[in-house]
């Protein structure tokens, strides 16, 4: 909104400082302050508030150290992150643009979904929360709706240059070029780093090929479950989902300045994606809204942000990726989200596997997901947390490297 009024104000009146908001660099600077003043400022009353109506969280005593001590303490703390994301976008993204437009979608359909969660858990007292099976479908949604997107909006395309026997490559140095509409996404550590999705299926024969939008949007579909599923199991100490999700989006931020940048997409021999540049205002927004929110999340927490935020910093973090052609990075990248998952999967399987073949079911770990583990291990809630961070900074590191190491 700001940005159409002060473009505004620039074309008509031409008042000095006004033209300041056409670059996005400012612009997402100012997305920082506002999402960080936004967390503070409504962050502080929110807790009063759910403080004073007893919204508090139910725990479930499972022998870890300090766990009872956080019964009572306040939940649904992912409006903080959803109310710091949203109004700062609203006022200083370019709201015609596709990209912002799926960002609003996906961060305001999985808050709804984690909304939902969260209150039947605390106001109907219902521990087990909105079922899993509605959860799934509410993600599977969002999913087919962006791939939708993606795939059919004329809107969505990537730059390739022209090549003097008129076919398309990446990078060309005659700078002569044509913004196309293709499916296709970066390959870490490869030089020749971009695969079509539609040349994974030609092989299977024409009908395959004509069909493989519908090939493609089930892999959409994966990526924002998995995702969003694996930020939600993160979501089990004090400060560690609103961290490693702040540590991704600023990767995220870089991903998407690059590529909406024509001269840097160009000198780093990346994919330059068409107005994908505007998503820095989101990332930007996104990262300040989980440092706002660690002010209130860091041990001892003073509130939880519940599936509110949980499920919605997940989904957040696969469409964007999605959006910049990152999504095979995805592994690396949301590397501690990945191993949470996959402890709580493999845990579930062992024991099932020993319990049919020995009669008792047996566990790998102490505990899952893998940070209650070393909960049991008997480490700090603290130490925990800031090694995550940690690994999550190095794997964001790696995941940079790959812009040049190929």
């Amino acid at each position: 909104m700001l940005y159409y009024l002060f473009r505004y104000l620039h074309e008509h009146f031409h008042l000095p400082g006004t033209g300041v908001f056409q670059f996005i660099s400012f612009r997402a600077a100012l997305a920082v302050v506002f999402s960080l003043l936004i967390a503070q400022t409504f962050g502080a009353k929110l807790i009063r508030i759910l403080q004073r109506k007893q919204v508090g969280e139910s725990i479930r005593d499972l022998g870890l150290q300090g766990q009872m001590e956080k019964k009572g303490t306040p939940t649904m703390g992912g409006l903080i992150i959803l109310l710091a994301i949203l109004v700062p976008v609203l006022l200083l993204a370019r709201l015609r643009n596709i990209y912002i437009i799926l960002m609003l979608l996906s961060t305001v359909w999985l808050g709804l979904i984690g909304f939902l969660d969260d209150y039947i858990k605390v106001f109907q007292k219902n521990k087990e929360g909105l079922s899993g099976r509605f959860k799934i479908l509410g993600q599977v949604g969002l999913g087919v709706t962006v791939g939708w997107v993606l795939f059919f909006s004329n809107e969505v395309t990537v730059r390739q240059y022209l090549l003097p026997d008129g076919s398309l490559s990446a990078v060309d140095a005659s700078k002569v070029y044509q913004d196309v509409k293709l499916m296709i996404t970066t390959v870490p550590f490869l030089k020749n780093n971009e695969l079509n999705y539609g040349d994974l299926f030609a092989t299977a024969g024409t009908f395959f090929n004509g069909l493989y939008a519908f090939l493609y949007i089930p892999i959409v579909i994966l990526i924002v479950t998995a995702v969003s599923n694996g930020a939600n199991l993160t979501d089990g100490l004090d400060g560690l989902a609103a961290g490693t999700s702040a540590i991704i989006g600023t990767t995220l931020a870089v991903f998407a300045f690059v590529s909406g940048n024509a001269f840097l997409a160009d000198y780093l021999d990346v994919m330059f994606i068409p107005d994908s540049g505007e998503l820095v205002i989101f990332c930007t927004a996104f990262v300040g809204a989980c440092v706002g929110f660690l002010w209130y999340n860091s041990y001892p927490a003073q509130v939880f942000m519940g599936d509110t935020g949980s499920l919605a910093l997940g989904g957040i973090i696969a469409v964007l990726a999605l959006i910049v052609r990152k999504e095979l990075l995805i592994p690396v990248l949301c590397g501690v989200f990945l191993i949470e998952s996959l402890s709580v999967m493999v845990q579930v399987s062992w024991f099932k596997y020993t319990r049919r073949k020995y009669g008792e079911g047996r566990r790998l770990l102490r505990m899952s997901p893998l940070h209650h583990h070393y909960q049991k291990l008997g480490y700090h809630e603290s130490k925990i947390v800031s090694r995550f961070w940690i690994v999550g900074i190095a794997l964001a590191v790696l995941t940079l490297v790959t812009l040049k190491t190929r």
